[in-house]
């Protein structure tokens, strides 16, 4: 199955799945057994994680009853908004690392850019040096503006590899997928099912769906990867994970992606997180 599923590369080098597992809310045992039938039985291989899902330790234990060599994984986890200056931000890296006895992330994010505290910058800083350390590969930001990821560049001459954020249907985000094609950057969709019913009883989305005997999930993340973002749903099903990454034996048409992408709106997102205020604790 992992042998479907198309990579890509990040500026830096570091090759993800184009379509990976989200683990918010996969806790515990329960959790564990999850995400290692997703890696095992079908074929993820990019899984995301946060401090803040507090489930680190879950995904490194996922990992290691995995048959899959570590080496074959991707696995993401971000730092908390409560934690960017700069010395705790170190600390709570290590700690990310501790929590999931993982040597090294693949990839480490910051998880918004509170602009209002204004510490983004100091916690690049970290996240450089421990990219320096080994203990990160690869190094990103969610929910920043291009102003934000500007600033990161200008003060540290190091642009993120990746930037996650808010993107489904209802939320196209066509200026700022545009602004990352343009420098470099690639997208990543958190919610790109939208978190709501709704999206799953839209009738052109439907439409679509049943034009090509698919779910309307999977349209829905045949449309991201169209749209040349990393997707990452989260299921604990088996049955949805292996629908969730069954995407590549159909396409959409010019036609359907603009039906599709006509379905945004200003008021979009999910819970009116705006990244030029939202704080995250």
């Amino acid at each position: 199955m992992d042998k479907l599923v198309p990579e890509i590369t990040l500026n830096d080098g570091v090759t993800l799945p184009v379509i990976g597992l989200g683990t918010y809310s996969l806790k515990g045992n329960q959790g564990a057994n999850a995400i290692q039938s997703a890696i095992d039985d079908k074929g993820y291989r990019l899984i995301d994680s946060a401090y803040n899902y507090e489930n680190e330790g879950t995904v490194g234990e996922a990992v290691r009853r995995s048959s899959v060599p570590r080496e074959e994984l991707r696995v993401t986890s971000k730092l908390p908004g409560r934690y960017q200056q700069y010395e705790k931000a170190v600390t709570t890296i290590q700690e990310s690392l501790y929590r999931a006895n993982l040597d090294y992330y693949d990839l480490y994010l910051i998880h918004w850019p509170n602009p209002i505290q204004d510490h983004y910058v100091e916690a690049w800083h970290a996240l450089i040096d421990a990219k320096k350390q080994g203990l990160i590969r690869s190094i990103g930001v969610c929910n920043f503006l291009p102003e934000h990821i500007e600033r990161l560049e200008k003060e540290t001459g190091v642009k993120p590899s990746l930037n996650q954020i808010e993107l489904h249907p209802f939320f196209n985000q066509a200026e700022q997928r545009k602004w990352h094609e343009q420098n470099n950057i690639k997208t990543q969709s958190w919610s790109p099912l939208a978190r709501a019913k709704e999206v799953l009883q839209n009738s052109t989305l439907q439409q679509i769906a049943n034009d090509h005997n698919k779910s309307i999930s999977q349209v829905i993340l045949r449309w991201h990867y169209q749209l040349g973002a990393i997707v990452i749903p989260k299921s604990s099903s088996p049955t949805r994970q292996l629908e969730n990454i069954s995407i590549f034996d159909f396409s959409l048409d010019e036609a359907e992606m603009s039906l599709i992408s006509q379905l945004t709106r200003h008021d979009g997102r999910i819970n009116n997180q705006d990244p030029a205020i939202y704080e995250e604790f």
